[in-house]
């Protein structure tokens, strides 16, 4: 392990709170003992940032969920290492003392937070709860509070959402929602797994520079896992580096990234996508086209005996849009701004909501096949959703979640002949062939996501939605990923709709661009065209938020 580490008097006299000493987590699995961490040590200072930067499995989830004592059962910690948090020592703790720490003195922000909330309370229960549970507050001062966070982690129309539920937000609002819990009782370490992962870019410097405040404001410290070194740079005060579940280096920031001498370093400061799409061919034929569509949702009233007329929300209005036939569609604005839902429509995937408009996928109308002359065409038609863990049945292991669509459509009845469908799928995602008789819990959310996209290409679609599929890939996964979807799209001509907050892949991936905002279509045309000639200023916005947060 190579330490980077120069100290000024500042930081070397602040009080470590936090010690993480040669921990060793393994895990029990069908193929025998896996070796998470290998002797991981690291300390985190009173008022101090700390990253932990890695690519997804190297252990970064796993080393700060033992700083909490949320390791899972199975999992085997080794009697030399050592956890502490002040004068408490989480290794040896009791569930009690534990829940004492958990949510007050310690708290965390967890990558996937569709996952995290409760589907069945509304969001201002679920913060308010966290409130009561810790302060002695009345209910009236715990919604007051809960309010003050929503519009602190810049959640739009803050009283409004204290009444509603996880499914009525965008998955960058539910973070948002994630993080306003996890500041509720002003922590005294906050742990930040991914916290901005699902945050549009305009919106991920400004949570961030909100942590760093209230560090500043009140002392406490943090830890920040991430995989996106454009961000750490700016806010972080020291760097560990993970590889495979060790330390390989650690330092100041500054130090790590001018200075850095590991070969994996280096690597993950220079990663990030490359590159631009290839030309569609002129006479590549349109293959998915939308016309004027629209979707309204029912707000509802704000109580059964109200007078006031029932709100609706319009999601997207009158937007038309084309796909031809190996072609890569980037859809890009803030969260909340209709991406997702207009992709849903265009996919029959609404279940609700009034919708209007035309869709016309390769000369078939949509809008008047059956339900099972749709059916068969969803084979052609496949998603990879935003949160793989919700997307995935925990129940399955990786080989029937990924044949269940084959078995489903009648597709390489004979097991040998799709054992050897399903392992091209998987190493087509960037994964081994070997992990088929693994659970999605045995995985970090990159390796989730990665699953995703090969239960996708393993039906050998002609269009793919592609819902933030990159969002929680490291950078180096990252490029990799968008490297594969070029060679699929060239040797197989797939067409993408590419739903992103990332405007560094739309770049590399995209042929052309649609910015949304507010469910309207601000500007569209050509990606190189757009991103380097932009003439509208919501979408210069988001392109210095993307290509300038580190500046």
């Amino acid at each position: 392990m190579q330490d980077r580490n120069t100290p000024d008097s500042q930081a070397a006299n602040r009080q470590t709170i936090a010690r993480v000493a040669d921990l060793n987590v393994g895990f029990k699995t069908e193929d025998g003992l896996v070796q998470a961490l290998k002797g991981v040590s690291y300390n985190i200072k009173a008022g101090e940032m700390v990253a932990l930067v890695g690519e997804s499995g190297s252990g970064k989830s796993v080393s700060a969920r033992s700083l909490m004592g949320l390791l899972p059962k199975h999992a085997q910690v080794g009697e030399e290492s050592k956890v502490t948090y002040r004068d408490v020592d989480i290794t040896a703790a009791n569930e009690r003392q534990l829940l004492k720490l958990r949510g007050n003195k310690i708290s965390m922000i967890f990558q996937e937070p569709m996952t995290s909330l409760n589907p069945l309370y509304t969001l201002g229960e679920q913060v308010s709860e966290a409130i009561l549970v810790h302060q002695k507050v009345s209910k009236a001062e715990a919604k007051k509070r809960t309010i003050e966070l929503f519009e602190a982690v810049q959640l739009p129309h803050p009283e409004e959402r204290f009444d509603q539920y996880p499914h009525q937000l965008s998955g960058g609002q539910r973070q948002r929602v994630m993080i306003a819990m996890a500041l509720t009782n002003n922590p005294d370490l906050l742990i930040a797994d991914e916290p901005t992962t699902a945050l549009d870019v305009t919106v991920q410097a400004n949570i961030l520079r909100l942590i760093k405040n209230l560090q500043e404001k009140t002392g406490m410290s943090v830890l920040l896992i991430t995989h996106d070194l454009t961000i750490v740079r700016q806010f972080a005060d020291y760097i560990y580096v993970m590889k495979r579940g060790e330390v390989v280096e650690h330092g100041l920031t500054e130090n790590i990234f001018t200075k850095a001498e590991h070969p994996y370093t280096k690597m993950l400061i220079d990663s990030e996508p490359k590159g631009v799409a290839s030309p569609v061919p002129q006479a590549s034929p349109v293959i998915l086209h939308a016309d004027k569509m629209r979707v309204e949702f029912k707000l509802g009233k704000k109580g059964w005996f109200s007078r006031e007329p029932e709100k609706k929300l319009v999601a997207v209005d009158d937007i038309s849009v084309s796909l031809k036939r190996g072609e890569t569609l980037g859809i890009v604005g803030e969260s909340g701004s209709g991406k997702t839902t207009l992709a849903m429509a265009m996919f029959q995937l609404l279940n609700t909501g009034d919708i209007n408009g035309k869709v016309t996928y390769d000369g078939q109308c949509l809008n008047s096949i059956t339900t099972e002359q749709l059916r068969v065409l969803r084979k052609e038609l496949q998603v990879v959703f935003q949160d793989p863990f919700s997307s995935l049945n925990p129940r399955l292991s990786v080989k029937q979640i990924l044949e269940e669509g084959l078995i489903v459509n009648g597709l390489y009845p004979d097991p040998s002949e799709r054992l050897l469908k399903l392992e091209k799928a998987l190493l087509d995602a960037g994964l081994s062939a070997n992990i088929l008789n693994r659970y999605p819990h045995e995985f970090s959310g990159g390796q989730r996501q990665r699953i995703a996209i090969a239960r996708a290409l393993v039906l050998d679609p002609k269009v793919i939605l592609l819902d933030e599929p990159t969002s929680a890939l490291d950078l180096t996964i990252q490029n990799q990923i968008v490297q594969l979807l070029k060679q699929l799209q060239e040797k197989r001509g797939i067409s993408y709709l590419f739903i992103s907050h990332d405007l560094r892949v739309v770049k590399s991936l995209c042929h052309r661009v649609l910015v949304m905002r507010h469910g309207e279509v601000v500007e569209e045309g050509l990606t190189i065209d757009v991103l380097e000639n932009s003439k509208m200023e919501y979408t210069q916005k988001l392109i210095k938020a993307a290509f300038e947060i580190a500046a």
